[in-house]
């Protein structure tokens, strides 16, 4: 099964909300590079099909991360399996349409100079990370405050924002936490470069 069969057949397993049918057919569409996108310009998942990779390794994350009891029964982390699919598979919808192949120099192996193509950033709707993801999906289906947050802090500390604002918000929403750490965790653990 391709990355692409997985996250669709996750996608319709879970995601059943007004409107969930509609983005996954332009998720599908030519209007769209979700499953063909890299996930940054040379960070983790900077590759073809490196989008949906991470998107599938962050709710594979963030379903483990919840079904620790300590979630459930301390932290109160009680969350529909459709919540889950779609903080996670969708968290960085911002990045469709996001990055541009591009070429430069390169010296080959033998030392000689030639055209490597490389990921660039071409950013034609600049409205953040997280919320650009939010406003993204509102187009196509409502999300519960909890998801907004969720997705819209996702990033946690890593990001530009007010600190003070991010903590309230982690504090608020936990699911915001849980994303976060699972982002984190897929990011950092279980992708890397070409080279890596």
């Amino acid at each position: 099964m391709t990355k692409k069969e997985e996250f669709i057949q996750i996608y319709q397993e879970k995601i059943k909300r007004r409107g969930a049918e509609q983005l996954l057919n332009w998720l599908q569409s030519d209007a769209s590079d979700f499953f063909t996108a890299p996930s940054s310009t040379r960070y983790h998942g900077s590759y073809e099909g490196g989008l949906v990779e991470h998107s599938l390794n962050v709710y594979e994350c963030l379903v483990d991360y919840l079904a620790r009891p300590r979630t459930k029964e301390q932290y109160g982390m009680n969350y529909s399996e459709e919540t889950v699919a779609l903080v996670a598979l969708l968290h960085d919808l911002c990045k469709v349409n996001f990055y541009a192949v591009d070429y430069r120099n390169a010296k080959n192996a033998q030392g000689v100079w030639e055209k490597v193509p490389y990921y660039t950033i071409r950013d034609t709707m600049p409205y953040g990370h997280g919320e650009k993801s939010v406003y993204m999906l509102s187009g196509f289906l409502r999300l519960s405050r909890e998801e907004a947050f969720a997705i819209r802090y996702h990033m946690g500390f890593s990001g530009p924002e007010d600190k003070n604002q991010i903590g309230r918000a982690l504090e608020q929403f936990p699911l915001a936490l849980a994303l976060n750490v699972a982002d984190m965790e897929a990011s950092y653990f279980l992708e890397g470069t070409p080279e890596s």
